[in-house]
């Protein structure tokens, strides 16, 4: 069951803000051409569905939940891409929405990306890691000395 609510959660969550919204909704207007740039978004639309494919599935198997926050995983999730860096979902959904900046050139898409990074960054900071805290105490707080929010550091 757990598995069905994390594609559920897919489909609905990333697969709304990196998919439905920026190509559904925002492929109009003024256009840059990116030329060469634009097949650089192949490269990000596979990382970043990677990205999120293998976060879900640590999310799954070793946090035992689902990365929806009302069904939030039971252990701390710190393998993984989160040895790296602590949001790599967000970082994946915002490679797939670049990478369709990159090949359709709206500059809708861009500004939108910027508006999703806002407001992953305030819900991070304001929800998120107050709640992670709360839940795991001093295991979150060390994590958060250890691992950068948004850059990956590869040790």
């Amino acid at each position: 069951m757990t598995a069905f609510k994390s594609f559920l959660f897919f489909v609905l969550a990333p697969g709304m803000v990196a998919g439905f919204i920026p190509l559904g909704l925002l492929r109009s207007g003024p256009q840059i051409q990116t030329g060469g740039f634009a097949f650089l978004a192949y490269p990000l639309w596979v990382i970043g569905t990677g990205v999120l494919l293998w976060c879900f599935w640590d999310f799954l198997v070793k946090g035992k939940g689902t990365p929806a926050p009302v069904d939030p995983p039971k252990e701390l999730v710190v393998s993984g891409l989160y040895k790296f860096v602590r949001n790599p979902m967000y970082d994946g959904v915002l490679l797939v929405i670049l990478g369709h900046f990159l090949w359709f050139g709206y500059w809708e898409i861009l500004v939108y990306a910027c508006v999703v990074f806002s407001a992953f960054t305030l819900f991070v900071m304001f929800y998120e890691e107050p709640k992670l805290k709360s839940k795991f105490g001093e295991a979150y707080e060390n994590y958060l000395k250890d691992v950068p929010r948004w850059l990956p550091r590869f040790k």
